[in-house]
């Protein structure tokens, strides 16, 4: 019989397959600084990437990581403010000069698209390429996005204009089976996707393997959610309670909350209290406004409400 080590490393090796990452590609606010660009991110869940806003130099910071577009297909834009959306234009010409063949799916108010077709037109005329737009209404919650594995919700937030969050959920996985059950019960390949869903095997000498024995249970499903720009709102607390990651932007300190309040965006305080009251996992904060070059303060003013806060950083990978 196996080992009891030999199926541990089994289900470790699956389970690395299984990581779920953030990038920040920019997590400043209107005005860029040396540290950080505008907001644009990418996140890998279920192998795919999604990119959620487009501010200004984020195709520079994708180069800067060299950074691979293969599975890049879905753009999810916020809002209509430049700092979100002045990159696409430019990614959009630079995919065409790397020969990009996939579709291009863009995710937006439907603003957007009347806005970016006459640049289409005149700059981006012979890319080989499809962009196809997917227009939704930033004012309600609802699924925008649906394959075998991800679903992306809207989180309808409170700006100067009509802005809305992304809430980023894996749809259960099948059951892991056992690599070396399948050789020691001479399972056939035909058998096992059945049996990862949750079937029994019998051998064939008419023996009933229960289906615990031959796999080990999936990772519950991830969920992260997106909510730049917006003033403190609580009407997202039941959408995005216990998710594994909240990134939520912190443009201010708590000393400037008139402006924050006249600005519509929020304090690092406000949005370590949403993460408070959503009970959520992990909670990153950023779109900074640049009159902070040291970050100190505002990662301190949340830890204070909400322990597990860390700053948003431009280029670095976070993975939960």
């Amino acid at each position: 019989m196996l080992s009891h080590s030999k199926i541990k490393n089994n289900i470790t090796r699956q389970k690395n397959n299984l990581k779920t990452t953030l990038t920040i590609l920019g997590c400043g606010s209107a005005l860029p600084t040396r540290d950080n660009f505008p907001t644009s991110q990418i996140l890998e869940m279920r192998d795919k990437q999604f990119m959620i806003d487009c501010g200004e130099g984020t195709q520079i910071r994708m180069r800067q990581m060299s950074i691979k577009t293969n599975r890049l297909g879905h753009i999810f834009i916020s809002h209509l403010h430049g700092d979100h959306v002045f990159g696409l234009i430019g990614l959009i010409s630079t995919f065409g000069m790397l020969n990009r063949t996939a579709d291009l799916h863009i995710h937006a108010a439907a603003e957007l698209k009347t806005i970016l077709t006459p640049q289409l037109k005149f700059f981006c005329e012979e890319i080989p390429f499809k962009i196809i737009f997917h227009a939704f209404n930033p004012r309600v919650h609802v699924l925008i996005y649906d394959d075998r594995t991800v679903q992306v919700f809207t989180i309808p937030l409170k700006h100067r204009v009509p802005s809305c969050g992304f809430l980023f959920e894996e749809k259960p996985r099948d059951r892991h089976i056992i690599r070396e059950m399948i050789d020691f019960y001479e399972i056939p390949t035909w058998r096992i996707p059945k049996i990862k869903q949750g079937e029994d095997f019998e051998t064939k000498d008419g023996e009933l393997i229960a289906n615990d024995i031959l796999t080990t249970m999936p990772e519950k499903p991830k969920r992260f959610a997106y909510c730049s720009d917006t003033a403190y709102y609580e009407k997202i607390i039941p959408i995005i309670e216990g998710v594994d990651c909240l990134y939520h932007e912190a443009t201010f300190m708590n000393d400037e909350l008139i402006r924050a309040k006249n600005t519509q965006h929020s304090t690092a305080q406000q949005a370590a209290t949403i993460a408070l009251k959503a009970k959520v996992k992990q909670l990153i904060i950023g779109h900074f406004s640049a009159r902070y070059v040291n970050k100190n303060g505002l990662l301190n003013e949340a830890k204070a409400i909400f322990e597990k806060t860390v700053l948003g950083e431009d280029m670095k990978i976070y993975e939960f």
